[in-house]
């Protein structure tokens, strides 16, 4: 006689004579539970309903279930949960939490127009996919492509989130600009093979201040790493000394951006800038002295020995002036290591000691949040066809950065996940098992009572919930 087996019954190995049985039964259960407090930053930062604006739908709002504001909200709240892929969504529909994280004010999806959709409270990757293939000439008359993003009002807000972020202006700020890598596996728009990268590629451009993401542009990978850099920064320095006129802004970078074009543009609009500058031989001879001296030190004590030099230099044919260097004459154990950075702050301001190692170095923090955004947000994901459509992937992951930001300074400040990543606030803070129960008059989450977090979530919600929620303009 055949087995009778429940298909919603696992049988595991035993615990001694007890059976280890598990059953589909829970209910409604999410792993996402600690997207609330990600609302609740968002109830303060006003993120998503901003962010919605900067769309253009042309559906017939007579036929559309799911408004913008519900497609942009699932698509960045699906990428700071871990949800790197539309496809992902085609499961998520059905997740209640997801569903209240979002807005909806049905969360169980019973009373959706059509049957098949029933249940099912969120759109589907095919919908949202729509946010993607539309473009901004073509959506107004195209069938199914109908929502267009405006990508100028896409960067304004994240320069408009930046500057909000700060009570009073500061009195200095120090812009950090970098490129990277971003692998390409398909046939791509833009797809171009990079020889120092040695893989197809894009080649985006980041511009940081501090931990805050202020521009975030794809480009393919054929071009300098530089280019395109004086266009982001007049764009960006415009649009905060509208805000800030007094504010001195400084820009840092390491020698692929130390080109003539953005000095020259810094020194006309009263722009500081450090800028790494590429080793040659003269550059080597004017450390003469300097590294004879380190290399003396070096060898009397058996240590890692440094010394600084600062001297006006002028390229032969790429500069259009004389600018000031410090170099780093420095000797390591087995080799020497010469650094070199190129500046317009006056001596005064900063020695060539505190320039290099204070001021400077400090640029390498930088990378450590393109990394964040690129491995823990997913802003690799640039696998669609065309450049526009993966600009529009970056934006997403560039706004979920940005509220996951938004957590670390409004609510993890004081508690000992004040440093935390993005991955790691996603494991500990937001993958939280909880049962839901939905009434007339609440919606219940029901945690796990060994959770050991539980009194950070609780002070990380106090430290949100002194902020006072955001209002529209007017």
């Amino acid at each position: 006689m055949n087995t009778e087996c429940n298909p919603t019954q696992l049988e595991f190995h035993a615990l001694g004579r007890q059976e280890v049985v598990g059953r589909f039964d829970g209910g409604r259960i999410t792993s996402d539970g600690g997207g609330l407090l990600l609302r609740e930053v968002d109830h303060r930062l006003g993120l998503l309903r901003r962010l919605a604006t900067c769309f253009t739908d042309y559906r017939n709002p007579n036929s559309v279930e799911h408004d913008v504001y519900s497609l942009v909200a699932q698509r960045v709240y699906g990428l700071a949960l871990g949800y790197e892929d539309l496809n992902d969504h085609d499961a998520l529909r059905a997740d209640s939490v997801l569903a209240l994280l979002v807005g909806k004010r049905d969360l169980t999806g019973e009373g959706r127009d059509r049957e098949r959709d029933r249940g099912y409270p969120l759109a589907g990757s095919s919908t949202l996919n729509r946010l993607e293939l539309g473009t901004p000439g073509a959506a107004a008359s195209d069938r199914y492509k109908k929502i267009a993003a405006n990508p100028e009002v896409l960067d304004g807000l994240l320069v408009d989130l930046f500057l909000e972020s700060h009570e009073a202006p500061p009195r200095e700020i120090w812009l950090d600009l970098d490129a990277t890598d971003d692998p390409l596996h398909g046939h791509q728009e833009g797809r171009f093979f990079h020889g120092y990268y040695r893989c197809y590629c894009y080649l985006p451009l980041y511009i940081f201040c501090g931990e805050h993401l202020l521009c975030a542009r794809l480009r393919p990978s054929n071009q300098d790493g530089a280019a395109g850099s004086v266009e982001e920064l007049e764009r960006i320095v415009t649009q905060i000394r509208a805000r800030w006129p007094k504010t001195r802004i400084v820009i840092r970078g390491d020698s692929g951006f130390c080109r003539d074009a953005i000095m020259s543009w810094c020194e006309e609009h009263n722009v500081g800038y450090v800028l790494g500058l590429a080793r040659n031989k003269r550059l080597h001879r004017a450390l003469g002295s300097a590294m004879h001296e380190a290399r003396e030190e070096h060898e009397r004590t058996g240590k890692a020995a440094r010394r600084f030099r600062d001297f006006r230099y002028r390229t032969r044919t790429s500069w259009s002036c004389e600018r000031r260097v410090v170099g780093k004459a420095e000797v390591l154990p087995g080799k020497e290591n010469p650094r070199f950075v190129v500046t317009n702050l006056a001596v005064s301001r900063a020695g060539a000691r505190r320039l290099y190692e204070q001021l400077y170095c400090v640029r390498g923090a930088m990378e450590n949040r393109i990394k964040e955004q690129q491995l823990g947000l997913f802003a690799d994901r640039t696998s669609t066809a065309t450049m526009r459509a993966n600009q529009l992937r970056l934006y997403f992951s560039s706004f979920a950065y940005v509220r996951m930001y938004g957590l670390r300074r409004l609510g993890l400040k004081d508690t000992r996940h004040e440093k935390a990543q993005c991955t790691t606030i996603r494991l500990k803070l937001l993958k939280i098992g909880a049962r839901i129960r939905i009434s007339v008059r609440k919606v219940w989450l029901s945690f796990s009572e060994t959770y050991p977090y539980a009194n950070d979530i609780a002070q990380i919600l106090a430290n949100i919930r002194r902020y006072p929620a955001w209002a529209p303009p007017g």
